[in-house]
């Protein structure tokens, strides 16, 4: 597993879109950084465009990896390697090269205006996390649409509505219901509607360390009062390590049993 995953790590690496995705978020945050003198409104900023984008593009190179790496795949499928090794380590590949490149494009800008020294390092530690995490989430999900469709085009439409179901679709809808149902106790579903979507999770929990109340919302209001402490914070990363978990866990059950 361990040289499948060096494989496919340095093979996007490599890659010109690795080089486009890793100086977007330094030239983003170095620029911030010049023009903004509120280091708490910097990290809003990269928050906005972390949650957004990171999705994006983790399900996007997930799946465009998986189709693109196809023929080796099924090379390496004829060798006595188990089928969990191969794929575990190409997820895991993906999932890397695209977490270094959003930690080296967020964090050199930071190292260099010596910002880690500052009050704001455990803001901004919780912003790389969230944006580890959520390359983790995606790309895991982009491997389970691959796995799923055979037709190249399904999977990439499927993985594009994935990811506006999750960013946009999902938050409107779960306004819709709030306001329509505004006369019922909403506090336990609201907690439990956030739980299922790992961006607006990831939003709040850096919202709620930046101790923002005016731009959290209901949702985050509730959130502040209920997760607004060590143990929140906890149990709203356990919650985005469940989002790894589960569907790598089904990613896997299906390599397993998929007729190559």
């Amino acid at each position: 597993m361990l040289k499948i995953l060096k494989y496919s790590f340095f093979d996007l690496v490599r890659s010109r879109w690795s080089y486009v995705y890793f100086l977007f978020y330094l030239l983003l945050s170095s620029v911030l950084l010049f023009l903004n003198n509120d280091l708490s409104n910097t990290i809003i900023t990269l928050l906005n465009v972390v949650i957004v984008l990171v999705p994006l593009i983790g399900t996007i190179f997930g799946v465009m990896y998986y189709y693109d790496s196809q023929e080796f795949t099924e090379l390496l499928l004829a060798q006595p390697i188990k089928r969990r090794s191969i794929f575990l380590g190409q997820f895991l590949g993906v999932a890397t090269s695209l977490s270094l490149s959003v930690l080296l494009g967020l964090g050199i800008p930071f190292a260099l205006y010596g910002l880690f020294e500052s009050n704001v390092i455990f803001d901004f530690l919780i912003l790389i996390v969230v944006a580890v995490f959520l390359s983790f989430i995606f790309s895991a999900l982009a491997f389970n649409i691959a796995l799923s469709n055979t037709n190249k085009i399904k999977g990439f439409g499927y993985a594009i509505l994935l990811w506006l179901f999750l960013a946009v679709i999902y938050d409107g809808t779960f306004l819709i219901a709030l306001i329509y149902f505004q006369e019922y106790p909403l506090d336990q579903f609201t907690l439990i509607a956030t739980l299922f979507n790992p961006i607006d999770l990831s939003r709040i929990l850096i919202l709620l360390k930046l101790d923002i109340s005016a731009l959290l919302g209901y949702t985050g209001a509730i959130f502040k009062d209920f997760f607004g402490t060590l143990t929140g914070s906890l149990v709203s990363l356990g919650v985005l390590a469940v989002w790894v978990v589960l569907p790598l866990w089904r990613m896997l059950c299906i390599a397993n049993k998929k007729d190559f």
